[in-house]
């Protein structure tokens, strides 16, 4: 007869299976959040404070371009209007205007301030580097990439789904759905996807291995080159869950479109059950 222990352990083997089949079921049915819109403008939605800063940012900057804009062109019309030849015939003799210099050096200085006292916090935001929670090595080759997680000895690489199989055809279709996507997301989804819980502050170091890459998430708002012979970081703190798209942003050669990043947002208690099953899949 099978003893306690040993049923206990197939026990405990079987609820890991069948946590792990739920937490891959979880991964595979999140919503596509951050991935481009055919034929529209602006942003992907923020997911991060980071974006959210800079969509704020944008927009402030769009309003004061606008207003300066709306100036200069009413200036211009006005200037034409009142002292063309035919209605000022004899033209002015001064040449200089010093409260109107003082005017247009000033200006400008305190609308460059104003710009600076708002864009600098959000450049020092994404600058300074917090602890993480979760620490992760970005490298970039031509053309895929490579993921680390350097404290809990996580490694794979991840490959755009279809690459080097031509254009969009059945076998890549059938591909893309048994991955969980659609033939819309070709180009952008990857064999292997980056997983990170909602909420963690995740740390990663980019660098590349033969040519200048560069990682971008832009529901994230990050965006770092990855350069041989060199490390460099960036964080965020994802708000939302979901899949998230970005690609290779850095010209890197004859394959750089086909490099993309995929990155899936998912619960802490998801997360962990992921990580103790890549921890089997993807040894380091």
């Amino acid at each position: 007869m099978m003893n306690f222990a040993k049923r206990m352990g197939l026990a405990a083997a079987a609820a890991f299976g069948a946590t792990a089949a739920q937490a891959q079921t979880a991964i595979e049915d999140l919503e596509i959040v951050g991935a481009p819109t055919p034929g529209a403008t602006g942003f992907q939605p923020a997911a991060t404070e980071l974006m959210r800063d800079l969509v704020w940012l944008d927009g402030m900057l769009l309003v004061i371009i606008t207003i300066i804009s709306l100036f200069v062109v009413g200036l211009l019309a006005w200037v034409i209007i009142r002292y063309n030849a035919k209605r000022n015939p004899e033209p002015a003799t001064f040449t200089h205007n010093s409260p109107l210099e003082v005017a247009w050096t000033v200006v400008p200085i305190v609308i460059l301030v104003f710009i600076g006292a708002f864009s600098l916090p959000v450049l020092f935001k994404q600058q300074e580097i917090p602890e993480g929670d979760i620490n992760i090595t970005v490298t970039g080759y031509q053309w895929f990439w490579s993921y680390e997680y350097t404290d809990e000895d996580v490694f794979f690489e991840s490959y755009m789904i279809g690459y080097n199989e031509g254009n969009l055809n059945d076998d890549i279709i059938a591909q893309l759905e048994e991955a969980g996507y659609s033939e819309d997301e070709f180009r952008l989804a990857t064999d292997t996807a980056v997983v990170v819980p909602v909420g963690a502050t995740v740390v990663m170091t980019v660098t590349g291995a033969d040519v200048i890459h560069s990682w971008t998430i832009p529901s994230f708002g990050v965006k770092q080159d990855a350069v041989p012979g060199r490390f460099a970081q960036l964080w965020f703190e994802a708000e939302r869950e979901g899949i998230y798209f970005g690609q290779c942003s850095e010209l890197c050669g004859k394959d750089h479109a086909y490099m993309p990043i995929t990155v899936k947002v998912v619960d802490p208690a998801v997360y962990e059950e992921w990580l103790a099953e890549a921890k089997v899949e993807f040894p380091a």
